[in-house]
């Protein structure tokens, strides 16, 4: 139930909590200036200072705050009086000698000055890639050894903050509300990184947590009154100030693509003219009827089958499409989560259960379960696992549960969702945080990808924060926490090793003499490498692994403009979102292989190989939605349901794909995971 205390004080983080989204930091400007002069206090506390802070809040158009917590908690600045509150600056000088811990720093070379406008007395900001906590300690010993009155604050697997020993953004918070007589149980704050957890562990407060979310907030706040968001960045913390009683509405801040403060080169790529406005939006809301339509004619005793078993001839090799499969039952429950009320609950509680039920003993989720006959088939093509079913399942899983609230059904299979993670993590054998995948072992069945494999590694990173989360709800605090903070560790071993760079970074244990150092040679990255391995890295975009890698938090907001940026300008999606492969293998290439002809379905600009998707095109319009683009998301939204309104024998037939340069369809009609991830995207888009 939500909890509707009285709030006094509102303390939200900037970057990655209301900065971050555009158009949902403009809608929480909207909203928060509705509210009158009966408002809480609004504070925002960020590890930028207070000049710096000011500027992103005049460039974003946020509401101006009452105070700034700036430095990670080492200033407070009253705007109304416009000036450092001095009384709070001279608590944090007592034991303070930043001399001393400056010139501990520097003793270690792998540890990298921040520019000078990051620097002030309080504060010293550092970059420190990839330290582990055994690296934190002993910097930790040698500021004590110095007599510093120094802590450490460590975020995002690079921010190193030395602070005096009493600075953090909660102990701030506590003593500007002591000024000011308000309690900290008439507190909400929100924050997405590890820095944020001090203001979210004060005794009494609410926190709102966006699901953007750094894993490491995630375990720190196990423990705290937290409410975790369904969206991110802003749109998520008004979705807690609802949550709170803060806010009765959210007002929809409706402003231009310009006036939305992009990147002028992604706002230069678009027709501002463009709309989806009358008889397009009518399209639009038809595709999403028969969406629906499509998904229930998929609906079987056992789950989701595949795709229409009445509507499609399956002979020969096909017959496994009349199958309930791991990854595309499971897909099909989480897309079809988004439609309101129970329509398909049934079925994907059923779906759940024919797969769980059949969870092999070592832990291996079968490929598919036959719908007539309930015989498991835990091999794909040549007999080679899907690993990726397992982890399609455990996030399923998580989503149902977390949406429908079926405690009952998660202590019931959590024997199979334990065993399941077990399976995966063997997959681990050097223990560098990356599963080791076989070829062709995931949803690319008939195509070369083997070794650390960019979409399994970010499903990998997805299972564990949603294990992590099942393990929360059922009370199992330290099995939660081991498996957030792996998520955190998969989620910077993939960007060091997926992400090519220029820039010298310290080598560790988990990167040393692996081939990821030799990327360099490509360059700077326009996006995560489609593979790696020991030996090899394959330099295409897998462009459904960078789409998932944001959607999932593995990639940043800067990360993803750029990867953006890239796949609109080669024409990703056209003639329809969207291909799955940039550029295609030909024959002779040397990354073709002959059995790219099996049954012709490789050839260059087919399935796998450039194939257009629409289950793809779904998570490419939430993608662009994700960046703030609401109006080029609706144009997205818009092309895909043309897609889908295509069809061999009829019309609205839902895909399973199409040709990548025709654009026509090729494969099997009404298929389930076509259908959901329309009707996702759908709500993600149409409902802001």
């Amino acid at each position: 139930m939500p909890d509707t205390k009285p709030v006094a004080l509102f303390c939200s983080d900037l970057d990655g909590t209301l900065l971050g989204r555009p158009d949902s930091s403009s809608d929480f400007r909207c909203t928060w200036e509705s509210l009158g002069e009966d408002r809480p206090l609004l504070v925002y506390s960020t590890g930028r200072l207070v000049k710096d802070a000011k500027r992103v809040v005049k460039q974003a158009e946020l509401p101006q705050p009452d105070y700034y917590i700036g430095g990670v908690g080492t200033v407070i600045h009253n705007e109304k009086d416009d000036n450092v509150v001095r009384e709070f600056s001279s608590i944090l000088s007592e034991d303070w000698d930043r001399e001393k811990a400056v010139a501990v720093l520097r003793s270690f070379p792998e540890i990298e000055e921040q520019p000078v406008h990051q620097q002030h007395e309080w504060k010293s900001s550092w970059f420190w890639h990839n330290a582990t906590e055994d690296d934190l300690e002993r910097l930790r010993q040698a500021l004590r050894e110095a007599g510093a009155g120094a802590q450490i604050v460590y975020s995002s697997a690079r921010d190193l903050d030395i602070l005096p020993r009493p600075a953090n953004k909660g102990n701030a918070l506590r003593w500007l509300c002591k000024q000011h007589g308000i309690t900290l149980d008439e507190v909400v704050v929100a924050g997405d990184t590890g820095n944020d957890s001090s203001m979210f562990l004060l005794p009494g407060v609410r926190g709102i947590v966006p699901e953007n979310a750094e894993p490491e907030l995630l375990e720190a706040v196990l423990d705290a009154n937290a409410f975790v968001a369904n969206a991110n960045c802003a749109a998520g913390v008004l979705e807690g100030l609802v949550h709170y009683g803060v806010l009765d509405r959210i007002i929809a801040c409706h402003t231009t693509l310009e006036g939305q403060h992009h990147d002028p080169e992604i706002v230069r790529l678009f027709e501002p003219k463009a709309s989806t406005a009358g008889k397009e939006s009518s399209f639009i809301h038809l595709a999403y009827d028969k969406a629906i339509e499509a998904l229930e004619k998929c609906i079987t005793p056992k789950g989701f089958s595949a795709c229409s078993i009445s509507d499609n001839d399956v002979t020969g090799t096909d017959e496994n499409y009349n199958s309930v499969w791991g990854r595309d039952g499971a897909m099909a429950i989480i897309g079809s989560l988004s439609v309101p009320g129970d329509r398909f609950r049934e079925c994907q509680k059923q779906t759940l259960r024919t797969l769980l039920e059949h969870v092999s003993a070592s832990g291996q989720v079968p490929a598919n379960v036959h719908i007539a006959t309930g015989i498991p088939d835990y091999s794909g093509v040549g007999g080679i696992a899907a690993i990726d079913s397992g982890m399609w399942v455990v996030i399923a899983l998580h989503s149902y549960v977390e949406k429908n609230r079926d405690l009952a059904l998660l202590r019931e299979f959590k024997p199979q969702a334990d065993a399941i993670m077990r399976w995966l993590e063997a997959h681990d054998s050097n223990h560098d945080g990356l599963l080791e995948v076989p070829e062709a072992g995931d949803w690319m069945d008939l195509f070369n990808r083997s070794y650390n494999v960019l979409f399994d590694e970010v499903l990998w990173y997805r299972a564990n924060v949603a294990y992590g989360r099942i393990a929360e709800l059922l009370g199992e605090r330290e099995n939660a926490s081991r498996h957030l903070l792996k998520a955190e560790r998969v989620k910077r071993a993939i960007m060091r090793r997926f992400w090519p760079s220029t820039t010298q970074q310290q080598a560790t244990a988990e990167t040393s003499g692996s081939f990821a150092d030799v990327q360099r040679a490509i360059g700077d990255a326009r996006y995560l490498l489609a593979q790696v391995t020991p030996f090899s890295f394959d330099w295409r975009c897998d462009i459904i692994g960078n789409v998932m890698a944001f959607l999932y938090n593995v990639m940043d907001f800067n990360k993803a403009k750029i990867v953006f940026r890239f796949l609109w300008g080669v024409g990703a999606n056209s003639p329809f979102p969207v291909r799955n492969l940039y550029p295609v293998v030909h024959a002779g290439d040397p990354d073709w292989k002959s059995y790219y002809t099996v049954n012709l379905l490789n050839l260059p600009h087919h399935y796998h190989n450039g194939g257009i998707w629409p289950w793809c095109g779904g998570h490419w319009v939430r993608f662009i939605n994700r960046l703030g683009l609401r109006d080029i998301a609706k144009q997205e939204l818009l092309k895909l349901a043309e897609l889908n309104h295509q069809g061999v024998f009829r019309e609205w037939e839902f895909n399973e794909w199409c040709h990548g340069k025709t654009g026509r369809p090729m494969g099997k009609a009404f298929q389930a995971w076509s259908a959901s991830e329309f009707l996702a995207a759908y709500h993600d888009v149409m409902d802001e």
